[in-house]
């Protein structure tokens, strides 16, 4: 039996308000390819320049151009409206600069038309650069140099942190691999010595090692025994790289470890809040940042349980993002219940015949989670203000000194006691001229001491130039 006209009108109806909508994007990238971190200080090459436009052309074609099929609702396509757009990154030379190499494919220049203005007098002023679109990136301390760093890039400046990380170096689990691969690290030295002295060619500095050697296969047509780095011999660097900085990076027994990755899960649920809140002014959020926040995170969010690849390092210009999605009608914004959020992943720089991929976080069976959802799952291990980063870190110094919660005593006795209402003398006064006092007594006996024995000044430069009994001057 057919079905009736008024059937196929009901169904496409329904499939017409069933139609996802895209509300806003968080995406954190990682920078493209780079020099190499042993060689400070490192820089954005011309690859890594061509990786991260590629990435910010893709995410036009994806979320920005009118023509997306997952085009964010209500964003401008052509010409940038700021309101609608936060990037941040740390002031290093590589992270910046890949920021801005993905906004240029982002929002490309708009040519003479578009990007012209007309002013009173009647005369049209043209755009530099072919409408060139400046787009500010905001500066987080968070990663500040990160990539002169070798390891431990967003817990840099968290103590907890790095006492975690640096527990890693005491376990069975290390001191176990730098046993058994003493043998292969010492085969690479012939590729390596000049850079790093033996003691230092071992699995300690796996991920050091592995991005000398890297980046040397990539940019080097020939270097030292370059025949020594098979491809084999590459693979098993990058193995042996990844373990040793997912270990540095997360560990479940000790939340502080995973600090970046915290830090990370506090800015994205803020950022998509805000959209929801804002009723989506706030489109799009991209920041750039290290491998460790993603490892972190990784572990946080229990994503290697989904694929073991998500124990690795991502490769240059890779990048998750969360779609915040809704099935209702995005005019009027849809409420909190009924919006949801997709997280995507994609290894190395995506485009359009190799794309992001949804995957499952928390260990739920289901790729798009509802808002709420998704919103307490982070919030269990979040940081979301410099306070709680200060206590989790145990920093009670610097930007953490009013922040960390933790104040210094005060004295709770009476007016009469602190000297605040009686007419005499304050403790602490009383103190400063007691001390006055004592160091006056000493000075005096001293110099009494020094008359009586016949004894006199003598000038630290009459000292110094003074001949040594044995005619030679004292060695420290």
């Amino acid at each position: 039996m057919y079905p009736s006209l008024v059937t196929l009108a009901l169904l496409a109806v329904g499939a017409t308000t069933a139609q996802e909508t895209i509300l806003g994007v968080y995406t954190f990238s990682r920078h493209g390819d780079r020099t190499a971190k042993s060689t400070p200080p490192t820089n954005l090459t011309n690859l890594g320049y061509s990786q991260v436009f590629a990435s910010g052309s893709y995410f036009r074609q994806r979320y920005v151009d009118s023509g997306a099929a997952s085009r964010i609702a209500g964003v401008n396509a052509d010409v940038v409206k700021l309101s609608q757009l936060a990037v941040s990154a740390p002031l290093d030379n590589v992270l910046m600069n890949s920021a801005q190499g993905f906004l240029q494919g982002l929002y490309p220049p708009v040519g003479a038309q578009l990007g012209s203005d007309a002013l009173r007098n009647g005369s049209i002023v043209q755009p530099p650069l072919n409408g060139y679109q400046l787009i500010p990136i905001q500066q987080v301390s968070t990663g500040t140099g990160s990539e002169d760093a070798a390891w431990l890039q967003g817990a840099q400046n968290c103590q907890n942190a790095m006492i975690s990380s640096n527990n890693y170096f005491i376990t069975k689990e290390y001191q176990g691999l730098l046993r058994s691969t003493q043998s292969f690290y010492g085969g690479l030295s012939p590729m390596v010595n000049a850079t790093f002295p033996s003691q230092q060619i071992s699995y300690k500095n796996a991920y050091a090692i592995f991005d000398l050697l890297n980046v040397a296969s990539i940019h080097n047509r020939t270097f030292p025994s370059s025949d020594l780095l098979t491809d084999s011999t590459l693979s098993q660097l990058r193995t042996l790289a990844d373990q040793h900085e997912y270990s540095l990076a997360y560990n479940a027994s000790e939340p502080a470890r995973a600090i970046s990755g915290a830090t990370l899960a506090g800015q994205v649920v803020k950022a998509l809040n805000d959209t929801i809140t804002g009723q989506s002014k706030a489109k799009l959020n991209i920041q750039f940042g290290a491998y460790a926040s993603f490892q972190s995170f990784f572990g946080l969010a229990r994503l290697p349980e989904t694929n073991p690849d998500f124990y690795g390092i991502p490769d240059y210009a890779s990048m998750m993002s969360f779609e915040l999605v809704t099935n209702a009608s995005a005019n009027p914004f849809p409420s909190a219940d009924d919006i949801s959020v997709r997280f995507l992943f994609h290894n190395h720089t995506a485009s359009n015949d190799n794309e992001p991929v949804a995957y499952p976080l928390f260990g739920q069976p289901q790729t798009v989670l509802p808002w709420k959802t998704f919103a307490s799952s982070m919030n269990a291990f979040a940081i979301s203000d410099q306070k709680d980063w200060c206590r989790a870190c145990g920093n009670s110094t610097g930007v953490c000194a009013t922040s960390s919660g933790i104040t210094p005593p005060v004295s709770s006795g009476s007016p009469s006691a602190s000297g605040s209402n009686s007419g005499g003398i304050s403790k602490v006064v009383a103190g400063v001229i007691g001390a006055l006092v004592t160091l006056a007594v000493v000075l005096g006996a001293q110099i009494l001491i020094m008359l009586l024995a016949g004894l006199r000044v003598v000038s630290k430069k009459r000292l110094a130039t003074a001949p040594s009994p044995t005619g030679s001057a004292v060695k420290a």
